[in-house]
């Protein structure tokens, strides 16, 4: 049995300050480009312009070591945005940037056909500054989030195949984020799952044994006192003793991740997928993103407070 704590620590990335973000906005209307560059720029952010789908391919191979964030329009000429973003999910140096599509209609099964393309950020024409700043913000914690996974990802290297059953006890955010990293080894392909391993292991700190509701997180992150308010409950005597356990297991041809906290559990079943009416929102897509990108299969019991995660050994035909 192995204990978090032996890992080293470091500082999480979501809970670092943004910079030197630079975000590619994909837009052939000019208008509509100079009034995203504006509010980027605003927002103290680097801005790269393409005028549709091929070009915007062009720019993140040459610069997809740069790119934070893609901005797609969806209807532009040559290539429509949903096309390039096919295209970028294909491609395995391009498939973790998010990317946020706007289209000139709010229409649900367009959203429908996005969010099925990979698209877990959507945003409406004519474009509000509030939102675009809401939703922008949430990707480019992703983003951040996504990157210091990697990162960390590179540091375990050992004979991860030798390991059949381990369990581990972490409290932090930081041992979280760490653990991710550590536990993505043990799957087939640890790109894929060390974002979704870290999405469900940071819920289980965050929402599960500190208790931050959906609402609570949405106001918190909206007036900049998300990591005052962690640290705070963390350190409050209801919760400083609260642990998260995962465990791993190497089983059925394939490799189970079992997370379970001591917090009272959630409702689930509505964040499995994208709600439209949640679109907009400054966080809340992680499970819908894990669950459709990192593992086979992904449940959870009733009340919420366990979830399994299962990838297989076994690859999967290609017709």
């Amino acid at each position: 049995m192995a204990d978090i704590h032996s890992l080293e620590e470091k500082a999480p990335s979501h809970l670092l300050r943004p910079h030197g973000i630079t975000i590619l906005a994909v837009e052939d209307d000019r208008v509509a480009m100079g009034f995203l560059e504006a509010q980027i720029e605003n927002m103290g952010h680097e801005t790269l312009t393409a005028r549709h789908g091929e070009e915007a391919l062009e720019v993140l191979k040459q610069h997809r070591d740069q790119i934070d964030v893609v901005l797609m329009d969806r209807n532009m000429p040559v290539m429509d945005g949903l096309t390039a973003i096919r295209r970028m999910k294909e491609d395995a140096t391009l498939r973790h940037i998010p990317v946020i599509m706007v289209t000139g209609a709010d229409s649900l099964s367009e959203m429908k056909e996005g969010l099925e393309a990979g698209v877990f950020y959507y945003l409406t024409k004519p474009v509000q500054p509030e939102m675009l700043h809401s939703v922008l913000a949430a990707a480019l914690r992703e983003a951040r989030q996504v990157r210091s996974l990697a990162k960390e990802l590179g540091k375990h290297r050992t004979s991860f195949d030798l390991i059949e059953t381990c369990r581990f006890h972490f409290r932090t955010l930081t041992q979280a984020e760490n653990l991710a990293a550590f536990m993505a080894n043990c799957f087939p392909d640890p790109t894929r799952v060390v974002s979704g391993l870290g999405e469900l292991l940071i819920n289980a700190v965050e929402h599960g044994n500190l208790g931050v509701s959906y609402d609570e997180k949405s106001e918190l992150i909206e007036y900049g006192t998300w990591q005052a308010e962690i640290e705070r409950r963390q350190q409050s005597p209801e919760y400083a003793e609260r642990q998260a356990t995962a465990t791993l297991a190497r089983k059925d041809n394939g490799v189970y991740a079992i997370v379970e906290d001591e917090g009272k559990g959630f409702d689930w079943k509505k964040y499995l997928t994208i709600d439209p009416a949640r679109a907009g929102d400054n966080h809340g897509r992680g499970i819908a993103q894990a669950r459709a990108i990192s593992f086979d299969k992904l449940t959870y019991n009733e009340s919420g407070n366990k979830v399994i995660a299962y990838v297989s050994n076994i690859p999967q035909l290609e017709w």
